[in-house]
């Protein structure tokens, strides 16, 4: 499925917006974070972190509980159904987060637990810091072997001849001699990996500096306690839209005195974390609940399930009026074949109904702005893509009712929730059959051979390679300067913004002021334009996949430029290369990755391009880095 999401804004009567926002706000957010509250004190909450997974009946049943309650009564069932899937949404994303924590404290202590002092090796080797020294460097050798062996690429090529190119693997890294340590025998050599761990893939012939091995050791202890730290005050806490829990963390700093240094931080953080003043977004996931009609003026409204008496027009960027359309299109087509057609091939999938924050003075439904997100299927926009969709539905559902004819004769017979769904289900197949009306345009056909790499940097924001597997030979490179064209600019400014605001929130974090001063959208829009050009030169190729980076590989790879760039600059003096690397981060910043990364994976849904995910080389130029993430993909596939 190639989903991706359009918005447009909601506009309707000062009253119609008044009891919409007082459903939202004071009925719907507080019952989510109510039941948000009450999970967090949960008897087997702590089971559910471990388990990463909350179930969702306890979620229901917390709901069903509360619904009949003041203030929380008085709701349309389907704000009730949004409030139970918006905190199962919340509590997925958090254990998610929760669970990266927690294998980050395992690791820094696993190597805490690892990490010796050169006499401390000596004891446990049972032998002198050369041998272990002489141990690593047998190691070091070893491993450098493996990272410059020859690779044979098995490319297809005619006359069935064979290709042969010299690629390396990866540098060595702390994971690769982490599962060295693993896969060790003897404590000779567990010690001598710990030694290069400790002193950064390097032999050093001098003596051991103890304050320094402490130091490091120290630092270790502070990263896992702050990591402590953050795993105990990351449960989800909801919105405080009327400010009462800021007003309670006040009183409670101002009337008592704190128990240790955690507490006061975690009073601080209290105080000057900017609190939402918008209530949560209602989530509609049955595309059935949104209600499309046209006037005589041919202006678009739109309603929702139990909320049938309040219509709201339509307002969007004229290039997706005609989604719009297709939206009321798809339903008129459905009522006037009385059910013949299926819901489940709507263009549209799922919306969404939220509040924007708008600057100025004035009641809040009146200040802020109401939008609608609706999620779409690109392949329902052509007749083409739907029978693929079709086709797939098809397949899913004979498989599930094959399913239920072999549990029934095992079983011998079904209940009566079982029969009602394959009563369902044949349904469905029936109507599925029935296609809607759509324009035919050819699909996208990539060659599987044809492979855009796109690496990623922190000068050079992103880089392409459109590698030929078959030929063994790159098309075509394109660097960020090249994909933004007249439009470069826009990144340089984008830097210089966050420069600023770097410094801003550095002088108001002195100052203990508020400092979440938020950013403009210029980031995100270069995001798309890189994107969106990306895909335009994999469509001028043909290309059948686009390879990015994985998002765990980018520190790594970020510090490597540095280093690298550092040690060009300033060779042999370690201190300077320090200073120097330092004052680079801060001129260039960091850039997010994830949200271009993000945007190339929708501009690519709507062409049907496939994207991949790969490690990216941390050596050479990025035009370099680009190929061979490619390559390596190409030959990962065909391993």
């Amino acid at each position: 499925m190639s989903v991706i999401t359009i918005q447009c804004r909601l506009v309707a009567e000062e009253e119609t917006l008044r009891h919409l926002w007082e459903l939202m706000a004071e009925k719907n957010t507080p019952l989510a974070n109510e039941i948000l509250e009450r999970l967090a004190k949960h008897d087997d909450f702590k089971t559910w972190v471990e388990d990463a997974i909350v179930p969702k009946t306890v979620i229901k049943e917390l709901c069903d509980f509360l619904k009949n309650q003041e203030p929380f009564a008085g709701q349309p069932g389907r704000f009730y159904t949004s409030a139970t899937t918006l905190v199962k949404y919340i509590y997925k994303s958090w254990l998610k987060l929760n669970r990266q924590l927690q294998r980050k404290i395992q690791g820094k202590e696993r190597w805490l637990n690892m990490l010796k002092s050169d006499a401390e090796l000596e004891k446990e080797s049972n032998s002198t810091i050369e041998t272990i020294r002489q141990k690593a460097s047998e190691i070091l050798i070893s491993l450098n072997a493996q990272r410059t062996k020859n690779i044979e690429l098995k490319s297809i090529k005619p006359k069935n001849q064979k290709q042969v190119q010299t690629v390396q693997s990866p540098k060595i890294t702390s994971s690769v001699l982490f599962e060295s340590y693993l896969q060790a025998e003897d404590t000779l050599t567990q010690c001598a990996i710990v030694y290069l761990l400790k002193n950064n893939f390097k032999i050093n012939s001098n003596e051991e500096d103890i304050d320094k091995y402490l130091k490091q050791r120290r630092k270790k202890e502070i990263e896992i306690e702050r990591l402590k730290d953050q795993l105990k005050s990351r449960v989800p806490k909801g919105r405080d839209l009327t400010g009462e829990r800021w007003l309670s963390t006040l009183e409670q700093a101002v009337s008592t005195t704190f128990k240790d240094e955690n507490e006061a931080k975690s009073w601080q953080a209290g105080l000057l974390r900017k609190s939402s003043n918008l209530p949560f977004p209602v989530l509609y996931e049955t595309n059935e609940d949104m209600k499309w009609e046209m006037n005589d003026k041919g202006r678009l409204f739109v309603s929702f399930n139990g909320l049938s008496k309040l219509k709201f027009e339509v307002f969007c960027d004229k290039r997706h009026l005609y989604l719009f359309h297709r939206f009321l299109e798809d339903q008129e087509t459905k009522r006037q074949g009385k059910n013949q057609h299926s819901s489940a091939l709507f263009t549209l999938r799922s919306g969404r109904i939220a509040w924007s924050e708008q600057a100025g003075k004035g009641q809040p439904w009146n200040l802020s702005r109401l939008h609608l997100f609706c999620s779409l299927d690109t392949l329902m926009l052509t007749s083409q893509g739907t029978q693929q969709v079709i086709e797939k539905k098809i397949t899913g559902v004979q498989d599930k009712l094959a399913k239920a004819q072999e549990k029934e004769k095992e079983e011998g017979g079904l209940n009566s929730q079982q029969q009602a769904d394959v009563i369902r289900k044949k349904s469905t197949l029936a109507k599925i059959k029935t296609p809607f009306s759509r324009p035919s345009k050819p699909l996208y056909q990539g060659k599987s051979h044809i492979i855009v790499g796109v690496s990623l940097g922190l000068e050079k924001l992103a880089t392409i390679a459109v590698f030929d597997a078959v030929s063994n030979k790159v098309l075509a490179y394109r660097s960020t300067k090249q994909l933004l064209g007249s439009k470069y600019n826009l990144l340089n400014r984008q830097r210089q913004q966050k420069k600023r605001l770097s410094q801003e929130r550095h002088k108001s974090q002195k100052q203990f002021a508020p400092n979440n001063f938020g950013e403009s959208a210029l980031g995100q829009y270069v995001d798309r334009l890189l994107a969106k050009e990306i895909v335009a030169v994999a469509k001028t190729y043909g290309a059948g996949t686009i390879v990015v980076p994985k998002l765990s590989d980018m520190r790594e790879i970020i510090q490597s430029e540095v280093q690298a760039k550092a040690e060009n600059k300033i060779p042999g003096f370690v201190e300077g290369q320090k200073n120097y690397a330092k004052s680079y981060r801060i001129s260039v910043h960091n850039w997010s990755y994830g949200r271009l990364i993000e945007s190339i994976n929708t501009q690519s849904a709507k062409v049907g391009i496939v994207i991949e995910t790969g490690q990216q080389p941390t050596k050479g130029s990025p035009q370099e880095q680009a190929r061979d993430l490619a390559l390596f993909a190409y030959q990962y596939r065909i391993a």
